[in-house]
């Protein structure tokens, strides 16, 4: 192996790479590997050749991803592309879809549809028994499905890729309680408790605060559907039921339509935590309209979930995708 990697001006650990597919290896340094292999008569050089022909095909991605009237979403869409692109050397194609209709029959259809035109697919969805259903006869049929930033309850999706949402939500509530004021009530919106990511979140943000802050009173939660209108109204009716709200945290859909609210009612001395940095959320930390925003990896998320994938379809050893670290803003590193 030292021998091919001099002659293919690699590392040896590029050559176990090509031979192992421990991880992606670039198909012009595989083709390296492998004419350095053959010259040297290397005893593996059939083990290269073949997967060296596995990574020429050509791989169809397909990302099913929620509404692409939210920011992240579009981010997350661009970085995917350009991860596909990047990754697979022009041996790749992707179809990414942006669903307007949430519902799960809706979801359902359109996950069977894609399944028709790729070989593998990444979706952000509910967790619900219509969706596992289809996510079930579509990896049986031999498309694998990856779960992005929400994973599903079941057994049959292939991987997850996306944060430790238990390790956010504690995050979340060591803000609030460190960040806001000794005592009072606290705020906390949801998308839709159908998503697991919001669901996680929400439980461990109330576990923490519980056990570590049992002054600070978390209220029912409201549920925005995902729908900025409904959440900007929802939140202008709690600021106006509990004028001793000390806090907001908004772990789902709608931030758009929360912060929105709290810039009309200008309430003062509120510590508000909310996900993802976008233009929106970045203007809301330099107004001082948010105090921490938590923020999923996309670039890194984009990065794994298609290394995965790409593995996945071509034949290599499948790794099951490891949790990404979140990142933390403030007013001070934006």
């Amino acid at each position: 192996m030292r021998d091919v990697a001099r002659l293919a001006g690699v590392g040896v650990a590029t050559v176990d790479r090509v031979i192992n597919q421990r991880a992606p290896v670039r198909p012009a340094t595989s083709q390296r590997v492998l004419q350095a292999a053959q010259e040297l008569g290397f005893r593996r050089t059939g083990l290269i050749e073949r997967r060296v022909a596995a990574q020429q095909r050509h791989v169809r991605f397909g990302f099913l991803l929620q509404s692409q009237a939210s920011p992240f979403y579009r981010a997350m869409g661009l970085a995917l592309r350009q991860q596909v692109q990047h990754a697979v050397s022009g041996q790749g194609s992707v179809v990414i879809e942006f669903m307007e209709d949430f519902t799960p029959r809706k979801v359902a259809d359109r996950l069977h549809a894609m399944a028709q035109e790729v070989d593998v697919i990444g979706i952000v969805a509910a967790d619900h028994p219509v969706i596992h259903e289809a996510v079930e006869q579509v990896v049986g049929a031999g498309v694998p499905v990856f779960t992005l930033v929400s994973d599903l309850s079941t057994s049959a999706r292939t991987a997850y890729v996306g944060i430790d949402n238990r390790k956010m939500g504690r995050m979340a509530a060591w803000s609030m309680a460190n960040l806001s004021r000794p005592a009072g009530k606290v705020g906390l919106v949801l998308g839709s408790h159908r998503y697991v990511c919001q669901e996680e979140c929400e439980a461990s943000f109330r576990s923490y605060l519980r056990e570590h802050a049992p002054q600070l009173q978390v209220l029912e939660t409201l549920v925005s559907l995902e729908d900025v209108e409904l959440a900007r109204k929802a939140t202008l009716e709690m600021l106006l039921c509990y004028p001793d709200l000390v806090g907001v945290y908004v772990a789902g859909g709608g931030v758009e339509g929360v912060l929105e609210a709290l810039r009309e009612a200008a309430v003062p001395g509120l510590t508000t935590v909310c996900h993802d940095l976008t233009d929106i959320t970045r203007r809301a930390l330099l107004e001082g309209l948010a105090s921490v925003v938590l923020s999923h990896p996309r670039e890194a998320m984009a990065q794994q979930a298609v290394e995965r994938m790409a593995r996945c379809v071509l034949g290599g050893r499948a790794l099951p995708a490891q949790p990404l670290p979140f990142h933390t803003y403030t007013i001070a590193n934006v």
